[in-house]
């Protein structure tokens, strides 16, 4: 008999960064008994990922570091009906075709984050493989028969919906679900599912369905929705969604989004999203009430989980060119590959050839100011810079030698406008 004085690796684990929400009750003694196999689901409903997922991935991580299996299951199957927790109203239906388009580049991202080899190396599955053959008569006779409608009406993502309306193809997902479950159970002998704090009626209706179907024990655990202190949604930006796809939301944005942590939150984030120790994370905490300012909690948050995401040279980069913009750094360390990021970011503009560049012409085909004339005010009342050199008013010419790697000019109107201006044959 376990003993409950003893809390499992992955409980106190899970417990201290704050990301234990819930499980069910007789999940300390599974996993003090044994290795287990634990799963979380990913619908495929876009073509990738976004920051909110990183909280079940890093749950499926932490189980791996504690010595258990991971299962990610990708929701091919589920993913053309559409989970209803959370949502306020019925989502549009996406075509088989762009499901399984969206299902690969999922996989591809999760698989960066869990470890394929060794005793518990991390399984893939595609619930599609299952959920698309089945039978309904078949389905409703072997599955239905266990679930009571009554007891579903009153889950949290049905009852939240009864008033608005929910179709019985969303309404169905709570089986489906439940079936991966026995699905996975059978399969891969999974015994815990992983999920957020609005998984839990889903995650307890395929535990129920174990126990009917196949008169075994299988466990829950949930994790946090993540907030912010300051009340806005987590994940958004003005731009929209942060999400793990470069092509959607660069590494830069990626690391600006994480260096913009607000004080309140970056502790809780440390804790959530990397795997610094309770040492550093507590260190990094005492920084921050001590100086702020400094704001290195948010570096080594922005640095880790862009790395984890993107690389580690795509976040070095990243920090570089951010401390160039906004920390006062020297433009002339940068490399061509660096600027070239850079140049996403910012407005860029091509200059041709030339030993020397006229002052005001450089800025302007920058578009730093809208006119000649502006740009000459500014540049006599000092307000203009050049790869990080303040020009004078007498300062009406550029040498070409000044240019910084791949003919780039890193061109500053006031504190924090910057532009790029490139030599086109350089």
């Amino acid at each position: 008999m376990h003993d409950p004085t003893t809390v499992p690796a992955l409980l106190d684990e899970l417990g201290w960064r704050g990301l234990l929400y819930d499980h069910t009750d007789r999940l300390a003694d599974a996993l003090a008994a044994g290795p287990v196999t634990g799963y979380c689901g990913f619908d495929p409903t876009a073509d990738s990922l976004h920051v909110g997922s990183l909280i079940p991935i890093m749950g499926l991580l932490h189980l791996q570091r504690a010595g258990h299996r991971p299962v990610i299951l990708v929701g091919g199957g589920t993913g053309l009906i559409g989970d209803p927790s959370g949502k306020s109203s019925e989502r549009p239906l996406q075509s088989r075709e762009q499901i399984t388009a969206n299902g690969a580049a999922l996989r591809a991202q999760l698989e960066r984050f869990l470890d394929f080899t060794g005793p518990n190396a991390a399984l893939v599955r595609d619930n599609a493989q299952w959920l698309a053959p089945l039978v309904l008569v078949d389905f409703l006779r072997d599955v239905g028969k266990h679930f009571s409608v009554n007891v579903m009406l009153a889950k949290d993502s049905v009852k939240s919906r009864l008033d608005a309306g929910i179709s019985f193809t969303e309404f169905a997902y709570m089986l489906l679900q439940a079936y991966d479950f026995l699905e996975l159970h059978r399969r891969d002998g999974v015994t815990v599912q992983i999920g957020g704090s609005d998984q839990w009626g889903n995650i307890t209706a395929g535990i129920e369905l174990i126990r009917r179907a196949k008169g075994a024990e299988a466990n829950g655990l949930v994790l946090p929705l993540v907030t912010t202190a300051s009340g806005t949604k987590f994940g958004k930006t003005e731009s929209g969604a942060v999400w793990l796809d470069p092509a959607r939301t660069s590494p830069y944005q990626f690391y600006q989004f994480w260096i913009n942590t607000d004080d309140r939150d970056v502790g809780r984030y440390l804790r959530y999203f990397t795997l610094f120790s309770r040492e550093v994370i507590t260190g990094l905490d005492a920084e921050t009430s001590a100086h702020p300012e400094r704001r290195d909690a948010q570096q080594r948050l922005a640095l880790d989980v862009t790395a984890r995401v993107h690389g580690e040279d795509a976040a070095r980069t990243a920090a570089e060119v951010s401390t160039i913009l906004f920390a006062g750094g020297d433009p002339r360390t940068l490399t061509s590959h660096a600027l070239g990021v850079l140049a996403a970011e910012i407005p860029c503009a091509e200059v041709p050839h030339a030993e020397s560049f006229d002052t005001i012409d450089l800025f302007v085909a920058a578009r730093v100011a809208p006119s000649k004339g502006a740009i000459r005010r500014l540049l006599e009342q000092g307000g203009l810079s050049v790869n990080g050199r303040k020009l004078a008013a007498t300062d009406r010419a550029i040498a070409r030698s000044e240019a910084l790697p791949a003919g780039y000019f890193l061109l500053r109107k006031g504190a924090r406008d910057y532009a790029l201006a490139r030599i086109t044959d350089a």
